[in-house]
């Protein structure tokens, strides 16, 4: 596929999974208010009409097939209206239509061959349709034929009525030129028709059936694209969505002279010039038909690739500006003017680096809002009702941790619903609300990204999950020493469910360590928190991006390390006396009135060093999660930006992210210092 086709592609993509989302919102809307409003119907049309012409002109026929029998149900609908007694079983209809839409569009970003077989789905439309109109359903095909086209005549017969009107009325006419070789000029031109059709202007254009038909592609080269309408008003619309349209390269606006009309179509494949002697005048100074770059769309659809790209480039800028800011040689010239020029080098790069990462970032909504179609299928199918409460939806996160937390949120609001909330019945005999409640909220701290899970149902049975994890022998002291906290961590252990009975939802051996290993992937830690008969509560605690860190850089031995700064609480200094022993050798000290394991770095990684004694080196105290404990360190050398690298795909073998080693990063002076996973470190003790 050459890049045209496949820029073309994705935005067809992008278009038609912006339009499920929408349709997905508004039938849900709908569902809520128990009613389908004119504008509820509306849009519905228009999103179906529009994945039906850009699906045609893809020639993807599955998609444009059952988007066009939906478009036919609600033009019917809009003409005639629907039963309230019907909404119900319209809105399960066409969430089952746009599943099926999904699946496709799935389909084709993983290169499979599209469903042929859609005579039962249009057969069930049929079947509803016959329904709300009234009309027998065991009627004779004719009849059911002719009923099925109804919408389509009524639809085309409309279309042919405002062709007619346009032969009378139409008076001005705006020919559009697409930029040089910009390909799929059809495209182009119905994708102008399709922003036309949302403000509700009168108007028609030639050349006709640009969706379907590629041949168009060469008229519009050669001639043109002309859009018509019928008065002053509907022209300063149309000439507002041409100026901002994509790839026009400029547009000229012509009066119709009534008694010329029929000659000027004929002469609109000429010149402009042609055209005007013809009996046609320019309506605006000729300024106004260029459209200038500056005035095109100012938001714009970036492949996410392309991102990825120029943050490596910005972390590559990063670390070079640090090798020449730390050189030995630059720093013996003593240069004023050098230093002066540097520290304005590093703002400008922490600018660049800031405006490239906000590039990134997008509101959490997008994920939680898939969450409303989940909790209202589940409530549904397992006979609960629940309500789905969403605060802090215009937080925003890395694209790609966008992406790597959408899965986990899934997991936990269907394990929420199958076996957290319970039945009503259950509800009301533990005296709660008969109606129970899944809480997403998202919150920003500064250093990170806070998204919690909540649900108040039954919660977990600590009894439960111990007496599991004894029959799995993972016990390593005695029962009656184990916290809830302490308990609840079996359950991000490989393999560890305590779901019984298997469901369509969980309980297939797919637990809570799938989420933590997702979490892990995008540099998050995950606490769960739950009381029996209360509720849960899951946080995801997550960093801002992915690729560049504020970090501590620390000695330890000849090695050095980077500490994420969102991970430290606090350095200090100590002596002997403060320091507790315990029986099997480990270490604690008292701050603040609570106890902290020590971890000596040098014997965590086997380093040598001449730094023993406690007195000579730094303690840091780090947390993740609700855990903390203190690093012993040599020194402390100061703070970083630094960029993340992964680590050689042949490490991959020993498990360093299990030990506590995130990544690594190339520091100004050349140096490859490793990043410590704070959360992986503790858990690994």
């Amino acid at each position: 596929m050459d890049n045209n086709l496949d820029s073309v592609l994705d935005m067809y993509l992008f278009e038609a999974n912006s339009l499920m989302e929408q349709l997905d919102d508004i039938l849900l809307k709908a569902e809520s208010e128990q009613a389908f409003d004119k504008e509820c119907i509306d849009e519905i049309f228009r999103i179906m009409h529009t994945i039906k012409g850009s699906s045609a002109m893809m020639q993807f026929n599955s998609i444009m097939t059952i988007s066009h029998k939906v478009e036919d149900l609600f033009f019917y609908i809009r003409e005639n209206g629907i039963k309230h007694e019907y909404n119900e079983q319209l809105v399960d209809l066409v969430f089952k239509f746009t599943d099926f839409i999904k699946g496709e569009i799935t389909k084709i970003e993983e290169g499979q061959e599209l469903e042929e077989n859609l005579e039962p789905f249009e057969e069930e439309i049929l079947k509803f349709l016959n329904k709300i109109s009234g009309k027998n359903p065991k009627g004779t095909s004719e009849e059911e034929t002719a009923l099925t086209q109804t919408a389509v005549v009524a639809e085309d017969k409309d279309i042919e009525d405002t062709e007619e009107d346009s032969d009378s009325k139409n008076i001005f006419a705006i020919k559009i030129i697409f930029d040089d070789n910009v390909g799929m000029e059809n495209l182009r031109a119905y994708i102008i028709v399709n922003q036309l059709n949302e403000t509700g202007i009168e108007f028609t254009y030639k050349p006709e059936n640009v969706e379907s038909d590629t041949e168009t592609a060469q008229e519009i080269i050669k001639n043109g694209f002309y859009v018509y309408v019928e008065d002053k008003e509907s022209l300063s619309t149309a000439v507002g969505v041409v100026r901002e349209a994509l790839n026009v390269k400029n547009y000229t606006v012509i009066e119709h002279n009534e008694e010329n009309k029929h000659s000027d179509e004929k002469i609109n494949t000429k010149s402009d010039a042609v055209s005007r002697s013809a009996g046609t005048q320019s309506v605006e100074p000729s300024k106004t038909g260029v459209n200038p770059k500056h005035n095109k769309q100012s938001l714009i659809t970036v492949n996410l690739s392309k991102l990825d790209k120029l943050v490596n480039i910005v972390g590559e800028l990063v670390i070079a500006e640090s090798m020449v800011a730390s050189d030995s040689e630059i720093k013996k010239l003593n240069s004023e003017s050098f230093t002066k020029s540097t520290r304005q080098m590093r703002k400008l790069t922490d600018e660049l680096q800031d405006t490239v990462m906000s590039l990134r970032m997008v509101p959490v909504s997008g994920v939680f809002r898939k969450m409303k179609r989940i909790v209202r299928d589940m409530s549904k199918k397992l006979d609960k009702e629940v309500e789905l409460v969403i605060i802090g939806e215009d937080t925003e996160i890395d694209k790609t941790i966008a992406d790597g937390i959408s899965d986990p949120i899934m997991h936990l609001v269907r394990n929420a619903m199958d076996h957290g909330i319970e039945t009503e019945e259950e509800r009301i005999k533990a005296g709660k609300d008969k109606k129970g409640k899944v809480r997403l909220s998202a919150s920003n701290t500064g250093g990170e990204i806070h998204i919690t899970v909540e649900d108040d149902g039954r919660g977990f049975e600590s009894k439960k999950i111990l007496e599991k994890a004894k029959a799995k022998n993972m016990l390593t002291k005695p029962e009656s020493e184990y916290t809830s906290k302490e308990i609840f961590q079996f359950l991000m252990l490989p393999g560890f469910s305590t779901n019984e009975i298997v469901t369509e939802y969980s309980g297939r051996g797919v637990g809570m360590d799938v989420v933590k290993s997702n979490i892990d992937k995008v540099g998050g830690t995950v606490v769960l928190d739950s009381k029996e008969g209360e509720g849960t509560t899951v946080t995801f605690k997550i960093p801002l991006t992915l690729t560049i860190v504020s970090g501590m850089q620390v000695v330890v031995g000849n090695s050095e390390f980077i500490i994420p700064i969102k991970n430290i609480q606090q350095s200090f200094k100590t002596v002997e006396k403060e320091i507790m022993h315990n029986t099997d050798g480990s270490e604690m000290i008292l701050i603040r009135e609570k106890c902290y394991p020590i971890i000596r770095i040098n014997e965590y990684f086997n380093i040598k060093t001449d730094v023993q004694n406690i007195e000579d080196g730094i303690l840091i105290l780090v947390e993740s999660g609700d855990n903390s404990v203190c690093l012993f360190v040599d020194s402390i050398i100061g703070e970083h930006q630094v960029v993340v690298k992964p680590l050689p795909a042949l490490l991959n073998k020993f498990n360093l992210k299990e030990s506590g080693i995130s990544g690594c990063s190339i520091l100004g002076d050349g140096s490859i210092n490793l990043i410590l996973d704070i959360g992986n470190l503790i858990e690994s003790l």
